[in-house]
C-alpha cells in the first residue's frame, strides 16, 4: 500500500493508527456512504467515521477551514464560522480544496495536508475511543483516537454537525 501525505504525517509523528482499504467504486460521489457500507464489518458505528469538508470563511480570519464531522450527519455553517470567529462559511471550491490540500475530493484528509488549515473536530468524535477518517486517497482510511487526530491536527473541538 503506497503511502500518502496523512499516513506519514502520523508515522513521523508517532502516532498509533490502523489503516483500512476498501475497493472505491469509481461511478460513486457518495463517498462518506460508501465508507460507512464498506466498513461496517469492522463493528465501527457510522457516528465513528467522520468526512472532511472544506469551507471558506469571510470575516475573521478568512480563508479556507477544516471540518470534520460524522458521515450520517451534515455541517453546520454557521457552527464552523462560529467556532473559527468568521461571520460566514460556504464550502469551498472543488478546485481551491486539491489544491490546499493536495488531494482530491473523496479523499482528503484532515491530517497531512499541503497547506495546513484551521481545523475544527466536532466534538462527538470524543465520545469514542477510536475514530475512523480519509488516509488521503478514496478507499482508504485511518483508525486512531479522536484526541490523536485532534492534536495531530492542531484542531479545535465544538458542535459543528447536525
Amino acid at each position: 500500500m503506497a503511502a500518502t501525505p496523512a499516513l506519514t504525517a502520523l508515522a513521523k509523528a508517532g502516532v498509533p493508527h490502523d489503516v483500512h482499504s476498501y475497493a472505491h467504486d469509481r461511478k460513486s460521489d457518495a463517498y462518506g456512504a460508501e465508507a460507512v457500507d464498506a466498513l461496517s464489518s469492522l463493528g465501527v458505528s457510522p457516528e465513528q467515521i467522520f468526512k472532511t469538508l472544506v469551507v471558506s470563511l469571510t470575516g475573521g480570519p478568512g480563508g479556507l477551514a477544516v471540518a470534520v464531522v460524522p458521515v450520517p450527519h451534515k455541517l453546520s455553517l454557521k457552527a464552523i464560522a462560529a467556532a473559527l470567529g468568521a461571520s460566514k462559511a460556504v464550502m469551498a471550491d472543488a478546485k481551491a480544496v486539491t489544491r490546499s490540500t493536495g488531494y482530491v475530493l473523496g479523499g482528503v484528509s484532515p491530517l497531512g495536508q499541503r497547506t495546513a488549515l484551521p481545523t475544527v473536530v466536532d466534538s462527538s468524535a470524543l465520545a469514542w475511543d477510536r475514530v475512523l477518517c480519509s488516509a488521503g486517497k478514496r478507499g482508504l482510511e485511518v483508525e486512531l483516537s479522536p484526541t490523536d487526530l485532534v492534536a495531530a491536527t492542531s484542531a479545535v473541538t465544538a458542535d459543528i454537525a447536525v
